[in-house]
């Protein structure tokens, strides 16, 4: 009875743990800056942007492409993706292009 027990409340424990751990990844942003350009004349911005779907490079440009497109702008590259640590430190060389795409 006391085995069965333990083990009832050790996977009960552990159980909480996974939830409330993937509850916290889910809830975790996702941002990448990148930097985009137009023509005639030539203009360069840097930007950060969140990402609502796969947090990679990859799926960044994806995502980030028709985005920027939208308001002429052509995307050059995607330079990182990074969690919410790393919002604020980009937010004044972001400028008005932070979180704006």
């Amino acid at each position: 009875m006391k085995r069965t027990l333990v083990k009832t409340l050790s996977a009960t424990v552990i159980g909480t743990v996974l939830v409330l751990g993937s509850a916290h990844a889910a809830s975790a942003g996702c941002y990448a800056d990148y930097k985009a350009k137009q023509d005639n004349p030539l203009k360069l911005h840097y930007g950060v942007a969140e990402l609502s779907g796969d947090c990679s490079a990859k799926a960044a440009k994806a995502e980030l492409a028709p985005r920027v497109a939208s308001e002429g702008w052509t995307l050059l590259t995607v330079l990182s993706v990074f969690g919410d640590e790393g919002l604020q430190e980009r937010k004044e060389s972001a400028g008005r292009y932070f979180l704006r795409y």
